[in-house]
């Protein structure tokens, strides 16, 4: 497959878009997701648009070149003696999270004269309660994802052969670096691995003082091979406690806190859609990569139906919408994909096709009495179809944004 460099458009023209206004650009993101990157693809069109290199201030605290600048003190230093009169300057600040008193740092930086400051961090950790209230009104959280499909298909040169490389994207991994070890299983598995276990040990396990690093990869194992799935903090405690390794249900919300502050898993809650309530049980998670799941499960874990479900929440979040899991009575919706004055119902399955199948996705969509739009996306290369007002679509087609 010939791969052509990809344009992460979407997160470029954002960025764009708060040029120069008083209001901090916080990039969040799983590790290696292009973060940096793109900040170096705006800094690029920065200069196009007449910025010189003095005006760029661009500080990475992973570069063993800055290890000093992780004192607040010198990295404010730093920065404000590089500050330019009179003119803007644009201040980057890579992987925030490993300087200590950032929040400091960035609030004082903020109220400089003349400073356009854009940040980054691999743990949300940097956006928590605290830390926000600080900069409270003062920032816009750009939430950075691996490639969508869309992007992946983008990077071939051609629509062609959806279904192809729909397959290619969940085995060969969505980080963007990826798309380089194409060809070369051994390569990205060590490549995946590496990402996985440098959050695991590294982001997590060090900072939060983890002693027991085995029983947290078993957790993460655990979601990983139940995407999908309701699952409870009770229930996986019980699961590691049957399996010999005994854990109580504090220590599991810990460990699933952590894991989703480094963006490696995300969790869905559960909302009541007749009764308009959020429900506090039974959420369900979500893996930021499919190719880490098979780097870390193997091919045994091939669950076609999650799979996808995985790929369209990620998808759905992209698109700015805040998901839930659906109730209905005792029956489930995917996906309830609200936007402040817009919700969407969304069932996904491999295949409907089968008369069951499409009566058990409908059913739970035909109890919604609201007029919001309905659909359920489906693998099956068929023509659309409308069933009373629920549309049934084909997922890549929507996937690629040539069906809205």
């Amino acid at each position: 497959m010939a791969i052509q460099r990809i344009e992460r458009k979407e997160y470029l023209d954002k960025l764009i878009a708060f040029r120069d206004k008083k209001i901090i650009k916080v990039v969040t993101g799983v590790r290696r997701c292009g973060k940096s990157t793109i900040m170096e693809t705006y800094q690029d069109y920065l200069r196009e648009q007449g910025v010189t290199g003095e005006q760029i201030i661009a500080i990475n605290l992973e570069d063993y070149d800055f290890y000093e600048l992780r004192d607040p003190k010198k990295l404010h230093t730093y920065v404000k003696e590089r500050l330019k009169e009179n003119i803007m300057t644009y201040v980057f600040l890579d992987e925030i999270q490993h300087c200590e008193d950032f929040a400091g740092v960035i609030d004082s930086l903020h109220i400089k004269k003349n400073v356009d400051l854009y940040i980054t961090s691999s743990n949300a950790y940097m956006l928590s309660y605290e830390i926000a209230t600080l900069i409270a009104g003062r920032y816009v959280e750009i939430k950075m994802l691996p490639l969508s499909f869309k992007e992946y298909v983008g990077s071939t040169g051609n629509n062609s052969e959806l279904a192809r490389k729909y397959t290619s994207y969940i085995e060969n991994s969505s980080f963007p670096y990826a798309l380089e070890l194409s060809g070369q299983p051994r390569e990205l598995k060590d490549y995946l691995d590496g990402i996985y276990n440098t959050i695991v040990v590294k982001d997590i396990s060090v900072r939060h003082k983890f002693s027991d690093t085995m029983m947290l990869e078993s957790i993460a194992r655990f979601v990983f091979d139940n995407i999908g799935n309701p699952l409870s903090t009770k229930k996986i405690a019980d699961t590691m406690t049957s399996d010999g390794r005994k854990i109580d249900v504090k220590t599991v919300e810990k460990y699933l806190r952590a894991l989703m502050e480094s963006y490696i898993i995300y969790q869905a809650k559960r909302y009541n859609v007749k009764g308009k309530q959020y429900l506090k049980t039974l959420e369900k998670y979500y893996v930021v990569d499919i190719g880490m799941r098979y780097m870390l499960l193997g091919s045994r874990s091939t669950d076609v139906g999650h799979i996808l479900e995985n790929v369209v929440y990620l998808e759905l979040l992209r698109r700015g919408y805040d998901v839930f899991v659906g109730k209905v009575d005792e029956l489930a919706v995917d996906f309830v994909a609200m936007e402040p004055k817009k919700t969407i119902y969304y069932q996904v399955a491999a295949s409907v096709r089968d008369e069951t199948t499409l009566k058990r996705e409908l059913t739970p969509l035909q109890k919604i009495t609201d007029h919001y739009p309905k659909i359920i996306l489906t693998l099956d290369e068929d023509p659309e179809a409308d069933y009373e007002g629920i549309r049934r679509i084909n997922v890549l087609d929507w996937l690629i944004g040539t069906i809205e």
